[in-house]
């Protein structure tokens, strides 16, 4: 990610807290002392800050998710499905298979992950082999993947009179780092995939081909690039961090899985891919910043009188002000291709 938009994507961020501020003062609330509980909140003492690092884990997931299909101009709209799945496959290994306690987190995961991969191939093989639109797939099929979740933790896996399922083995959850709060190894896990990504799209010809058939994939077909992998393999992948998303949620924080434990995780992975400009070190930065958002919220409630809705409300509004920047960035670039 260069300067200019690391600069830019700060500036959205200013406005859309002053927008944010704006709407306060309108509605006769006071922006100061929201916003210090709200950060307080996040920031003020070091189990806030562990409960908040702990809420961004499964962003950094999904909006790399995204940001990888983004990468390879491929719209995964499906996290959420893929989520689900890979939660419910971790669930499971991590109640029901007897492995020591240093491999079984680990197999869960990556089934976990293998399971959310699977999903990503579907529409990544009927885009290529049928040209039907991805987004339309992988939106459909996240209702696939809520029902058919739900229907297990109601009927055959449902464990007690709740619909979820058995908890997990003790040798199944991921350890905690800091004890007497829910910070855990998802978190570690979530900043070294990041890197890795970073350092694939930076370092790699892979890397270069992904990004290349995002930008163009006629002409990287006509540079020797197969498109047709690299559309496939970037849902997949994006399928499988998906799916990694939800194994880490349930190995590190919910040790089960019950019906639609995530509150839309799936599609906050667009609004981090969005803010984090596509850029895996940047979707860490987005992610964190909307789990200080979400962590203060309370505290905001508590303290300041003010709905923690508010906070639902700076976000569109940031959003709004990256989107509209990033539309600008294309199209002036677009006039200026077409005036050269």
């Amino acid at each position: 990610m260069n300067k200019k938009i690391v600069i830019n994507t700060l500036l959205n961020i200013v406005m859309g807290l002053l927008a944010g501020a704006l709407f306060l003062l309108i509605t006769g609330k006071n922006p100061i002392t929201t916003f210090y509980w709200m950060f307080y909140g996040a920031l003020g003492q070091p189990r806030f800050v562990a409960e908040m690092l702990t809420r961004s884990t499964p962003l950094i997931f999904t909006g790399l998710a995204l940001a990888i299909g983004f990468k390879a101009g491929v719209f995964n709209i499906g996290a959420e499905g893929q989520l689900l799945l890979g939660g419910l496959t971790a669930a499971l290994v991590g109640a029901y298979w007897k492995i020591p306690p240093f491999f079984h987190p680990a197999v869960a995961l990556i089934l976990g992950a293998l399971v959310g991969a699977a999903a990503g191939w579907i529409p990544g093989w009927m885009k290529v082999k049928k040209g039907i639109n991805e987004v339309v797939v992988t939106i459909l099929m996240n209702y696939v993947a809520i029902y058919f979740t739900n229907f297990l933790v109601r009927g055959p896996f449902k464990y007690g009179y709740l619909p979820r399922t058995k908890p997990i083995m003790d040798s199944a959850k991921l350890p905690v780092i800091i004890p007497g709060t829910r910070l855990h190894f998802g978190f570690v896990l979530a900043i070294l995939v990041a890197f890795f990504f970073h350092y694939i799209f930076k370092k790699t010809v892979w890397g270069y081909e992904f990004k290349a058939t995002g930008y163009n994939p006629f002409a990287s077909r006509y540079g020797g690039v197969n498109t047709n992998f690299m559309i496939i393999s970037s849902l997949m992948i994006s399928g499988a961090l998906a799916g990694a998303a939800g194994s880490v949620e349930i190995l590190g924080l919910h040790h089960r899985f019950y019906g639609q434990f995530s509150p839309g995780y799936g599609f906050d992975g667009i609004m981090v891919a969005l803010i984090g400009r596509n850029n895996p070190i940047g979707v860490i930065f987005a992610a964190i910043l909307l789990a200080i958002l979400r962590t203060g919220s309370g505290m905001v409630q508590l303290k300041a009188g003010v709905s923690k809705e508010i906070v639902w409300i700076i976000q569109a509004l940031i959003i709004l002000f990256v989107a509209i920047n990033f539309s600008f960035d294309r199209f002036f670039k677009k006039a200026g291709g077409d005036a050269a």
